[in-house]
């Protein structure tokens, strides 16, 4: 899959070879503030944990992975936008409903560039076919990302304990769920 540029963005599916951009982008304390509480990663982290988990759900075909985010007028990487199936890492993923998430450096807060860029990755999904909803999940606390699952037409769902068996400092964690359906008329 390949996303079209956005009016301020451009698009490109991350790989191993971008781990000093994952690195760099988690240095920052307030960008990881409802991730883990504001722990920075690691590159120990980012090479033995993120890069493999990374691995496992990319899949080129399906637009699945973390989708890179660069500035058109200065070239710099500002975030990532991950594409994946709900609940991936757990004995029933949802092969059909997308999780959207994203992650951008501080500098580009406010501009909306998250929004720009998961409204450019989930219409390229739905040209693409095979989905039938995409959801985003967040802490209750983190009032710019749900106020970007609502410019994205998500409503919200649910506030469970989300699990995810491959990473501990996130299993348990109380979240909202939000979600939009897909017209497949």
């Amino acid at each position: 899959m390949k996303i079209t540029d956005s009016e301020r963005l451009a698009y490109s599916l991350m790989t191993k070879d971008d781990a000093e951009i994952m690195y760099q982008i988690d240095q920052d304390p307030e960008v990881m503030r409802y991730l883990n509480g504001g722990k920075m990663t690691t590159r120990e982290e980012v090479q033995n944990i993120y890069i493999p988990r990374m691995e496992k759900y990319t899949d080129v075909e399906k637009g699945w992975g973390l989708w890179k985010v660069t500035s058109l007028k200065d070239k710099q990487v500002i975030g990532f936008i991950l594409v994946r199936p709900m609940n991936f890492f757990t004995d029933s993923p949802e092969y059909k409903n997308i999780e959207l998430g994203w992650r951008f450096i501080q500098k580009s807060w406010g501009f909306g560039y998250a929004t720009e860029s998961a409204s450019a990755v989930l219409h390229a999904m739905i040209e693409l076919g095979d989905v039938d909803s995409f959801t985003a999940i967040a802490v209750e606390e983190n009032l710019a990302s749900i106020k970007i699952m609502k410019r994205l037409g998500m409503k919200y769902i649910k506030t469970y304990k989300h699990k995810d068996s491959s990473l501990d400092d996130i299993n348990d964690t109380e979240v909202v769920y939000y979600q939009v359906l897909v017209n497949n008329t």
